[in-house]
């Protein structure tokens, strides 16, 4: 079984002080925490970023900060951007960081309601759009997908070409609108993609840590973070990102897998070569 790759997830768009005061906005905080996560064991940074009062933004001149100061500490870790941003915003605001010519960024693959009004839109012709402007850049997607019929959409639009191999899918399991996350799901999605793919399975909430066990001896990838969840365990508060990456570290020990570096991670995701 090949080593495995933590992702890191370390603010998202919405989380806040309020649910955990480690929740980084500021650069300096991001900085710290993408620092205390691949010291622990990430190999992938999953980007957000916030203005320094928390409100989500896809500002490039943010990103670039952002990103600079995490690789000032973290040289050979991986930056996956993200283009799903907040809910509400346009498209063109949430391709923005690509300009950046990040090595991975995220492509939603379909919409999904995150419960009450909000619902989190990616039309086809998005889908397209984004993934036309990842290929462009030699950017490498992660494909996330929130349902089995999300998957169904990247194979059509693998068929015809629009998102190309190697394909690598983030499973989130448990949020609102999207598939539970269960044994029987995570198996499920999992056995509806290609062999040659890979996967990631993230956790929403308390589910976080379960799915990471499952991906561990199934053979997947692990995602963790506040952006998912903020408490180490029912009750407890993480102290840091990097808290929540030891504890999946710890878990893989136990269930006998290895923990892939960057350059593990980059070789098993066949990342584009840059210069």
């Amino acid at each position: 079984m090949e080593k495995l790759i933590i992702t890191a997830c370390i603010c998202g768009a919405e989380v806040t002080k309020e649910q955990n005061e480690a929740v980084p906005y500021t650069v300096a905080e991001i900085k710290r925490e993408a620092k205390s996560a691949y010291e622990a064991g990430a190999a992938v940074l999953h980007l957000h970023v916030r203005e320094d009062d928390g409100s989500p933004t896809q500002r490039k001149d943010r990103f670039k900060v952002c990103m600079e100061a995490i690789k000032s500490l973290c040289s050979d870790m991986i930056i996956q951007v993200s283009t799903g941003g907040a809910a509400g915003m346009s498209r063109e605001e949430r391709l923005q960081p690509l300009a950046l010519y990040p090595e991975m960024a995220t492509l939603d693959c379909g919409t999904c309601n995150f419960g009450g009004d909000v619902v989190f839109v990616n039309t086809e012709n998005m889908i397209r759009e984004f993934a036309a402007a990842m290929n462009a850049r030699q950017v490498r997607p992660e494909l996330e997908v929130f349902d089995k019929g999300m998957i169904d959409t990247v194979m059509r639009l693998h068929a015809k070409g629009y998102i190309k191999a190697p394909l690598h899918f983030n499973f989130v399991m448990g949020v609102k609108g999207g598939i539970s996350a269960g044994a029987r799901d995570l198996l499920f999605m999992a056995e509806s993609i290609p062999k040659e793919a890979t996967w990631t399975a993230a956790g929403i909430g308390k589910h976080e840590f379960p799915m990471a066990a499952l991906a561990i001896v199934m053979g997947g990838h692990v995602r963790v973070g506040f952006e998912d969840n903020v408490c180490l365990q029912k009750g407890r508060p993480a102290k840091s990102n990097g808290e929540l990456v030891a504890k999946a570290v710890r878990l893989a020990k136990e269930l006998g897998r290895d923990i892939a570096d960057p350059s593990d991670a980059r070789r098993i995701l066949n990342l584009p070569k840059r210069d």
